[in-house]
């Protein structure tokens, strides 16, 4: 369990004052002139020291993708930071309550990970709906202009330093990195073809580097205390502090920061409540937010919610959004929506999802139903097949997983369904 004088985000849950003066008091910007004097290469090496991986669901390692921005800028090609605050992953809330409760931690990192890597201005893309949020970060960064910590003159050094934000409208797959640079240049929301990656060609042609909410707001506690600390936090190369979103059937949903690697059941009995009913009425839970497959409850007496144990099981961590589902649930038709929002959030650039996406929605209708026969539940894993992989983003990834997840955890359940329509019509 994460004890108290470890925790990073100290208002989660917007008990205290969000604004500056409220945030100095929590440890931010507490001599953050004296941290940036220390170099580029001393916060590119801290952050690689904590093995902070990307908080967004890939994993990346952070201080390792910063490295690949060319070492110099020029007139031309400046070098832009851009955070992804989109999050459209359902099930996921947790950058929702950092921008609204911890903005300065936002607006702190975003300037440390400028400088580590030659950048003078930062993009905070901002989900649409996400309004008040928006509201709240604009604010910050107006306190910090006027007390003179981003600017012309960020912290009373010569360094100029902007954030400015830009609101989406709402499209999950802008949650894409070049979706999403796509969508600041005004072009139509739809992931880009890499090479060449951003950090080469990113925002108007620039060299850009595209890190998750939760990832930037970190860096500034462990630059504080060092990466040492951090990496001393969780297992090996799952080190740190995370924060999960827990939801569903459970006594009390709640977005908790704890240690990775904490136990599954450890982390919902101990935030949540517990499951509705008691751990034995649970029937499965989706570890990491809708696109990555479901477990059943064996897995879950025992696994570890860190990205190599989960991907161990065959799952991911994620966003690290957990969906609990007790026993009423009925599984079949739950993945049968996730199917649907995937279908409708495609952007029908690429053939395999575009057309892929709506057999498996179809598909799933009728095995909601016990419509289909137990052939197709092989043509429907084999379809899942055709779409992973094979497109220029991951969301056919993101489609396929929660239906392979079906089909190898409770491929029982659907041929029941499909015998019991058989004997109805039989009758």
């Amino acid at each position: 369990m994460l004890s108290d004088k470890d925790r990073i985000f100290t208002n989660l849950y917007g008990f205290h004052d969000v604004g500056l003066k409220g945030a100095r008091t929590r440890g931010d910007w507490n001599d953050t002139k004296g941290l940036l004097t220390k170099g580029r290469g001393w916060i590119v090496d801290q952050v690689k020291e904590s093995g902070l991986r990307g908080r967004g669901g890939a994993g990346f390692p952070t201080g390792l993708k910063w490295t690949f921005m060319p070492k110099a800028a020029t007139p031309e090609r400046p070098h832009y930071l851009v955070i992804n605050a989109d999050e459209g992953e359902p099930g996921t809330c947790k950058d929702r309550d950092i921008l609204r409760n911890e903005p300065h931690k936002v607006i702190e990192g975003a300037l440390f990970a400028g400088v580590s890597m030659n950048a003078h201005v930062a993009y905070i893309y901002i989900r649409g709906e996400f309004y008040r949020e928006a509201e709240v970060v604009q604010a910050a960064i107006d306190e910090a202009k006027e007390a003179g910590l981003i600017g012309t003159r960020a912290c009373g050094m010569d360094w100029a330093f902007d954030v400015r934000i830009h609101r989406g409208m709402g499209a999950y797959i802008c949650g894409e990195e070049t979706a999403l640079i796509n969508s600041i240049e005004g072009k139509k929301g739809q992931p880009r073809l890499k090479p060449p990656f951003p950090a080469g060609v990113g925002v108007f042609g620039c060299p850009t580097t595209v890190n998750n909410v939760e990832s930037i707001a970190v860096v500034p506690t462990i630059l504080r205390r060092g990466g040492a600390w951090f990496a001393g936090l969780g297992r090996p190369k799952n080190t740190g502090t995370k924060v999960f979103c827990i939801s569903g059937h459970v006594n009390a949903p709640c977005n908790v920061e704890e240690e990775m690697g904490v136990p599954l059941k450890e982390l919902i009995e101990r935030h949540a409540g517990g499951v509705r009913g008691g751990w034995e009425n649970l029937l499965a839970v989706i570890p990491g937010g809708s696109s990555v497959p479901l477990l059943p409850k064996d897995i879950c007496d025992h696994v570890l919610m860190d990205f190599d144990s989960l991907r161990e099981v065959q799952s991911g961590l994620g966003t690290a959004a957990v969906i609990v589902m007790d026993r009423s649930t009925d599984i079949v038709r739950a993945i049968a929506r996730l199917s649907r929002f995937y279908k409708h959030e495609s952007c029908g650039q690429c053939t395999p999802c575009r057309e892929g996406t709506g057999w498996l929605w179809r598909m799933m209708e009728r095995m909601a139903t016990g419509e289909a026969d137990l052939e197709e539940i092989d043509v429907l894993e084999q379809v899942s097949r055709q779409i992973e992989g094979h497109t220029i983003c991951a969301l056919g990834d993101a489609a396929a997983w929660p239906v392979q997840g079906l089909i190898r955890h409770f491929r029982s359940e659907i041929e029941r369904r499909i015998a019991a329509r058989a004997s109805r019509r039989a009758a």
